[in-house]
């Protein structure tokens, strides 16, 4: 059976996409440095950065942030107790 290009080439452009959606594994995470930027978090979360923004502004983020100048930063700790199902500890 012959595909034709533009169905061929559609699947191509698909599965690339795809591939640029998958965020990074738990186990890549864990190498990651104490606290990381929303993007990247928002990367491993599987949301857009602007949904976490958002969720950081309503006091909702479920990844605790720390102010860093004139920025806030992820967890990377925090992070992987979510990602692991981890219980957050009593405060």
């Amino acid at each position: 059976m012959n595909i034709p290009q533009q169905a061929a080439t559609s699947t191509a452009v698909r599965r690339g996409a795809r591939k640029s959606i998958c965020g990074p594994t738990l186990a890549e995470i864990r190498t990651w440095p104490a606290t990381i930027s929303i993007p990247q978090a928002a990367t491993a979360l599987g949301c857009s950065k602007s949904h976490l923004h958002e969720a950081i502004k309503r006091d909702e983020s479920p990844v605790k942030t720390i102010p860093f100048g004139s920025r806030r930063v992820v967890i990377t700790a925090d992070l992987i107790r979510l990602l692991s199902g981890e219980d957050r500890e009593a405060s």
